[in-house]
């Protein structure tokens, strides 16, 4: 699927690498680059996870999980962010409110700091 089709907001399935170990889940992230970096041939992610895990430091919980695409309640974990292949991504489920979505870069951020 080409990355132009995939802006920034859309809800995609990936096979999400973990921090702690050369693996990797199939699981909902979200696409949180745009342009540029689609043109190099990445693609910015957000790893989304059930709302009934323990909280980390910027969740954001998804009211409209319809629109997103997924089944349970969810929050978007800015913490945990990866840069992928745009080929490693296996389909678009949904795609989050434009509110949640302000919220989700405005939580990116406040992680990266004062420039």
């Amino acid at each position: 699927m080409p990355t132009s089709e995939l802006p920034a907001g859309t809800v995609v399935v990936v096979p999400f690498p973990y921090s702690d170990r050369l693996a990797e889940k199939r699981r909902p992230a979200l696409i949180v680059s745009g342009p540029a970096v689609a043109e190099a041939g990445y693609v910015w992610i957000a790893m989304i996870t059930s709302a009934r895990n323990t909280q980390a430091t910027g969740d954001v919980r998804i009211d409209d999980v319809a629109a997103a695409g997924l089944s349970v309640a969810s929050v978007v974990r800015p913490l945990k962010i990866a840069c992928i292949e745009s080929t490693r991504i296996l389909r678009r489920i949904g795609t989050l409110p434009a509110g949640t979505a302000a919220q989700v870069f405005t939580a990116i951020k406040s992680l990266i700091g004062p420039a």
